[in-house]
Order: structure tokens, then sequence, then C-alpha cells
């Protein structure tokens, strides 16, 4: 059975192939690198608590925007040519559920990347943040953006 007649015959909205593993982990080190670099430039100002909890605060904007917005893309994911979608309607997750998402990815970090490694074997390719939010990451080319932020 093909990947994508596997995720079709499950009723959901976001019924085409799913993203896997290391397309996902080159767009978080993509993601990680711009948020990275914000942090050095931050340290060159602030004391170490401070810049910590301002990125936090910069993480937590960033992806809420980037995937809460219509496209569901990162700018890591857009370069990687994935983006996050419903799984219930295939449409985009909205800023509430990119938030939501958001703090999944904490406890998703905190069981030694656990809820990262969770798509693995999951039937829906989804990690424990995709669950709490009720996302899928899928390809581009199958789901095509009309706008990027």
């Amino acid at each position: 059975m093909s990947e994508q007649s596997e995720h079709s015959e499950s009723g959901s909205g976001a019924a085409g192939p799913r993203t896997g593993f290391w397309r996902r982990f080159v767009a978080s080190l993509v993601d990680g690198i711009v948020i990275g670099v914000v942090q050095v430039i931050l340290l060159a100002f602030l004391s170490d608590n401070a810049a910590t909890a301002v990125v936090i605060l910069i993480g937590l904007a960033y992806y809420t925007y980037f995937e809460g917005s219509a496209s569901g893309q990162t700018p890591g994911k857009k370069a990687l040519g994935i983006r996050v979608l419903s799984l219930e309607d295939g449409g985009p997750i909205g800023y509430g559920r990119a938030f939501i998402r958001y703090i999944g990815r904490i406890v998703s970090t905190i069981p030694l990347l656990l809820g990262y490694f969770w798509m693995i074997w999951d039937k829906e390719k989804q990690t424990w943040h995709d669950k709490f939010a009720g996302s899928v990451v899928v390809p581009e080319s199958h789901y095509p953006v009309s706008q990027w932020p």
C-alpha cells in the first residue's frame, strides 16, 4: 500500500502523505539557527538569563506566528518544502493551536526527546506536539501554499 493511499483511507482532512523524520529535523535545524543567531546578538547586550528569557519569548512568537499562519511554515519548513496543517480538516491550525503546539514542543523535549522520535512509529507521523495541536506535517508539493507571510 502506498504512503498516500494509506493516509487517504484514514478519513482525515489532511489525507495525503506525511513528511518524514529527516526533512523535519533539517527544517528544525534551520529554525534553530535563525533563533540561535538572535540569541547570540542578545547575549552581547543582556545577561545570560535575560537573553534566555527573551529568546524563549521570541521562539514562542516565531513558531506561533509562522505555524499559525495560512501557510503553516516557519522559514525552515519553507526551505524544506513542508508545512503544518490540521489533521481534522487539512487547513491551517491557527494561532491558538500553534501556541499549544509550541508548548507541546517543550513537553516533547523533556523525556530525552521522546516526543519528537514518536513520529518514527506513529501511523500519522505525529510528534507529541502534533498530537497536542491536532496537526500533521506534510510536503508542500501535495498541499501547495497560496501565500507565505
